[in-house]
């Protein structure tokens, strides 16, 4: 009879798709996947909270899905920090390359 009182975790499946998206997400640019990265984090911490408060109102499946989705978050952030700070030395490196050396990037036109 338990079974049947029990509910789902709040945003334990909204927590599993942002932190999916998050991973995705580390391709453009790095600010989508910051973005669900930052607000999964957030919504699994709220949840936890709820389901610490007493573990016995909640199903064992959206605690699954719950930590699934906090470590997709946490690996699509990494990842969407890494590839930003990537980008951000290119685009400084390339930058102070042309700034440094403009005769090599002037084509001659015949």
């Amino acid at each position: 009879m338990e079974n049947q009182t029990q509910r789902p975790l709040p945003n334990a499946t909204a927590v599993l798709v942002l932190g999916i998206v998050s991973i995705v997400g580390c391709f453009c640019y790095g600010i989508a996947g910051i973005v669900c990265g930052i607000i999964a984090v957030v919504l699994s911490g709220k949840d936890l909270k709820l389901y610490n408060a007493d573990p016995t109102l909640y199903t064992p499946n959206s605690l699954s899905n719950l930590k699934s989705g906090r470590i997709c978050a946490i690996i699509g952030l990494s990842l969407s920090a890494a590839y930003l700070i990537f980008l951000i030395i290119y685009i400084t490196t390339v930058g102070w390359a042309f700034l440094s050396h403009p005769w090599m990037w002037q084509h001659s036109s015949m």
